[in-house]
């Protein structure tokens, strides 16, 4: 597949100072340290409650379902599309997705917001573009194309026959008499399965930052994730937001997703301010269409050798060729191969490679800021001062640029954020800025406790909850079973690859296991599967001893991939915690694990059916 990269400016030519990096980078940390952690931001409830609503669907009156399923997976979104079709291949037709969402989609359900797109390449990031036969039209394809590969795969695997969709579950309950979970809605609904699967993700929820007055904005304000086009005009697929052109527009947050829409909201707004906290770090995406005939020669079989590809290049080992070509696969590359000049294969050898590697990207992104932004401030103030991978990587072709048009204003607030908010607009550093829209882009609750991030909780064998099980945090076999919770499987990247560059990696491969260990149980006559006490314990064992997790690193400028700066004990190591040998050796391992067919660290119980 050929590109069209944009050039990348040269870094400075002058020898890196580390150690006044290293000052800088520790200086910007502890500028934005708070002590409320994750505690900062506010749950969107009374007069945010809207912000959680729907605003797709009204949902339709039907009538409470009383039935019973094989498998009921909660989650409509990558985790259960992929868990319902590898169910579906391997011959159970008998699945019933819930989702509170008017539609499957899960989070490209709800994140509408003008330029959405994927940030890892859509070959490998689309999950079983094989099996649908679908070709991205782009490398990085929009929302829109990727809610309709949602869509593509409910239809093909008839996972809308049995969906209940506009539907909450409030309560999810093991009935040890019959060895059933019985699920229970907002809807009245009571749905008993032999088997439930949960992939209820982190990037539903909306939060909001704890600014002091912010109930008390009188004019228009929407959060991102639920984004008001009947105010904006225009609409997901990128047309003009005429309502916007005499509005004074505010956005709160510079992450991943006022990367994609602020070159959208500088077009059409009137006056467009940007109220940055953190800058986010700008690599080069180099978008473009990808070619049919080119498509039309990749062999079958391709999309996992392009996912083990890239997982091989992103985390630091060997291949021929890098497929995906991306600014995940360069600064791995980068690394491995300084590792490989200096010849020092030591964990000191790798730390410092990845050090100076990271110190030449980031001199990049640096450069590219003062190469793209007009305003000698403005540039200054957008560059990133930390690691790249101490928040989510970026990569846009338009954002910088926003910058320049005259009716886009950036206000840095040096770290400290918004002051405060009141009827007319938001007060930074002793300045007020009137705004007729003010729009938050402050992500998603992640750092928050389980229920209240789903809304129900999990009572498993002898009346014990999830949340009680996991009050000293996550444990589970392969972060998809848990003791005590029989017949329960679990959708997520903890504990198991924590391949956070390519999330549907993790999810597909989850989904293949659970598809494997369901078949099993139902042509032995199973009735009860679960992970012995003894095998649960030995794999978190086995992850604490190892060290690896995702984010975590103290040095980091706070944000959710660090939980804000502060510590999060053990139980935050457990819920993030990973394969120590890394994501290509889970794969190889969870795959043999299945195939042999012994699963072994699985008590499958028959029940005494006299």
């Amino acid at each position: 597949m050929t590109t069209n990269d944009d050039p990348r400016p040269a870094p400075p030519s002058e020898p890196l100072d580390k150690e006044a990096l290293r000052a800088k980078y520790l200086a910007e940390r502890d500028k934005r340290l708070r002590p409320d952690g994750n505690d900062q931001y506010v749950e969107v409830t009374g007069v945010f409650a809207e912000y959680v609503e729907d605003p797709y669907v009204d949902p339709e009156p039907r009538e409470p379902v009383h039935d019973e399923v094989t498998v009921a997976f909660v989650g409509g979104g990558f985790a259960g599309l992929v868990t319902g079709a590898r169910l579906k291949q391997a011959g159970i037709d008998d699945v019933r997705i819930i989702e509170k969402g008017g539609d499957v989609g899960g989070t490209w359900y709800w994140n509408r917001y003008p330029g959405a797109q994927c940030d890892t390449a859509a070959l490998i990031y689309l999950p079983l573009l094989e099996e649908t036969g679908h070709m991205p039209t782009e490398k990085y394809t929009h929302a829109p194309e990727i809610l309709d590969h949602c869509r593509r795969i409910a239809e093909h695997f008839d996972l809308y026959d049995q969906a209940l969709l506009s539907t909450e579950v409030t309560d999810l309950t093991w009935e040890e008499a019959t060895s059933r979970w019985v699920i229970r809605t907002n809807r009245g609904d009571e749905v008993r399965a032999r088997f439930v699967a949960l992939g209820t993700g982190p990037l539903h929820r909306p939060k909001l930052p704890g600014i002091p007055g912010i109930e008390t904005y009188a004019g228009h304000s929407f959060h991102t994730s639920r984004w008001d086009y009947d105010y904006t005009g225009g609409d997901p697929a990128g047309a003009p937001m005429e309502g916007l052109a005499d509005k004074r527009v505010g956005i709160i947050g510079t992450g991943a997703t006022s990367v994609q829409c602020i070159p959208h909201l500088a077009r059409s707004c009137g006056e467009l301010y940007v109220f940055q906290r953190t800058p986010s770090s700008i690599d080069v995406r180099a978008n473009h269409p990808v070619d049919p005939e080119w498509f039309a020669t990749l062999e079958p079989g391709w999309q996992q050798e392009w996912l083990t590809n890239f997982t091989t290049l992103q985390t630091g080992g060997f291949a021929d060729e890098d497929l995906v070509k991306d600014g995940w696969t360069d600064i791995a590359q980068r690394i491995r191969d300084r590792v490989v000049a200096e010849a020092d294969f030591t964990p000191e050898g790798f730390l410092r490679a990845y050090h100076d590697s990271d110190d030449e990207k980031m001199a990049e992104i640096r450069a590219r800021v003062d190469a793209i932004v007009d305003d000698p401030a403005t540039a200054e103030a957008l560059k990133p001062w930390y690691r790249q991978l101490c928040k989510r990587p970026c990569f846009h072709d338009e954002y910088l640029d926003a910058y320049n048009q005259p009716g886009t204003h950036l206000v840095d607030t040096d770290g400290r954020g918004v002051e405060r908010i009141d009827e007319t607009g938001v007060w930074v550093d002793g300045t007020h800025y009137e705004l007729d829209c003010l729009i938050y882009a402050s992500g998603f609750e992640v750092g928050t406790d389980h229920v209240r991030r789903t809304g129900f909780d999990l009572t498993g064998r002898d009346g014990v909850t999830l949340s009680e099980r996991w009050a000293d945090g996550m444990q589970s076999l392969h972060g998809i079973h848990v003791h005590g919770f029989p017949n329960a499987f679990f959708v997520h990247p903890a504990q198991g690859a924590n391949l956070i560059s390519n999330v549907p990696h993790n999810l597909t491969e989850s989904a293949t296991t659970i598809a494997a260990v369901v078949r099993h149980a139902l042509d032995e006559d199973v009735d009860e599967v679960e992970a012995s006490a003894e095998a649960e314990a030995a794999w978190v064992a086995k992850l604490e001893a190892g060290g690896r997790r995702f984010g975590g690193q103290p040095d980091c400028t706070p944000g959710y991939y660090n939980n804000e700066g502060q510590s999060a004990g053990r139980r935050g190591v457990l819920n993030s915690a990973a394969y120590p040998e890394g994501p290509l050796a889970f794969f190889a391992y969870i795959d043999e694990w299945r195939r042999t067919g012994d699963f072994e660290g699985l008590e499958m119980r028959t029940r005494d059916r006299a």
